[in-house]
């Protein structure tokens, strides 16, 4: 079987798919993936077959929407508005990316496309070719606000190959926890989340066991540039005098650019998130996608700090359920901070909860199980 993976430049976006891309491999199936041309080394970076499909995307196009401004700076807008612009930026990626997907799939012929869901031109490109594809899920909220965005940009494309809208998919992988879904999601296919966030070289520190408490604090790739001097070293100053370790783990380009950490910081970096939050008591987060599961699927406990789009969502969900809290922007502060990490320390019951969620994600079907499901719909 030939299994085609489309995916929007983004990590985040991708990087959720790649153990399932892994199975199918390990299985024998002919695996290829396909996103913008500059985001061809991460692919490889993780041990997959790709081509492009596209000129230079990602990020950029977050920016020109106006979603992502310079360092320092996130727009004041509401969430709304922000999916709205997301969608736009990511229905104009599938603009540009449709010939070269279509042409992919005219020549490489896949049986089966694999779409996460920002990426749209995958499913129109399989729908027009008798190709049956399936939506690989990320981040709690419904985000109809991309698919509207997607419709729109996409209105003279979808015209030309009698389409009256976009392709529902076959069906819909979904990594999280039936008991964090919203109703929109009641139909979905369960996977096992199984965190992969790229290069994972493991610090020897998490292999023992740790004499004080040990916090995580990971803010992704934008939020460490909000303000390194306002926002995270007063932070790290002031969790440093609860008497614990602290691990920050953000790019190593990000780290090398900032001046000496506190003592109480054992290590600062890129590292692998699921082999360390095994080795921490709580973590301090943005609220991305990956982040979350990942701490829900290590049983670690977290504090998250959303600005932006589905992060509001995995926090809140995470939050609802017990197994952390939520600070939203005009509520942060060093003390705040602080506050939230006492507390999930003291409360034995956020970490309880995050245990029952751990079991609850480890239950469902893996992905070895999942390439039986697709195997049945590309018959």
């Amino acid at each position: 079987m030939r299994i085609l993976f489309t995916s929007v430049a983004l990590s985040g976006h991708f990087y959720p798919m790649v153990p399932l891309a892994w199975a199918c491999r390990a299985l024998g199936h002919d695996v290829l993936v396909t996103s913008s041309e500059n985001f061809v080394p991460t692919v490889l970076r993780a041990g997959l077959p790709v081509v492009p499909c596209g000129p230079e995307a990602g990020l950029a196009d977050l920016a020109a929407a106006g979603m992502v401004g310079p360092p320092g700076e996130v727009p004041e807008v509401g969430a709304d508005q922000q999916r709205q612009a997301h969608g736009r930026a990511f229905a104009g990626i599938a603009v540009r990316n449709l010939p070269g997907i279509a042409s992919i799939v005219d020549r490489w012929r896949p049986d089966l496309v694999v779409s996460e869901r920002a990426e749209s031109a995958g499913p129109v490109a399989a729908a027009t070719r008798g190709v049956p594809h399936v939506e690989h899920h990320w981040g709690i909220p419904p985000l109809l606000e991309y698919r509207q965005a997607a419709v729109d940009g996409l209105a003279g494309e979808l015209a030309a190959l009698g389409l009256t809208g976009l392709p529902e998919p076959a069906a819909v992988l979904n990594p999280w926890p039936p008991s964090l879904r919203l109703d929109y999601a009641v139909g979905h296919r369960n996977l096992r989340y199984v965190p992969y966030n790229g290069d994972a070289r493991v610090p020897e520190w998490t292999l023992g066991d740790r004499r004080r408490p040990r916090i995580c604090v990971t803010l992704g790739t934008v939020l460490p540039g909000l303000g390194v001097d306002e926002v995270v070293f007063p932070v790290l100053a002031e969790l440093a005098r609860l008497g614990v370790e602290l691990v920050v783990a953000v790019d190593d380009a990000v780290v090398a650019g900032w001046p000496p950490l506190p003592d109480a910081v054992l290590h600062a970096g890129r590292m692998p998130m699921s082999q360390v939050l095994r080795a921490c008591d709580i973590t301090v987060n943005h609220g991305g996608q990956g982040t979350v599961l990942s701490a829900l699927e290590a049983g670690c406990p977290q504090l998250s700090l959303p600005h932006f789009d589905d992060q509001f969502d995995n926090a809140d969900a995470s939050a609802k359920a017990g197994a952390g809290l939520r600070l939203l922007p005009e509520e942060l502060s060093p003390q705040a901070i602080v506050n939230g990490c006492v507390e999930l320390l003291d409360r034995a019951e956020y970490g309880r909860t995050a245990a029952a969620l751990a079991a609850e994600i480890a239950a469902q079907p893996s992905t070895f199980d999942t390439v039986e499901l697709l195997e049945e719909l590309a018959g």
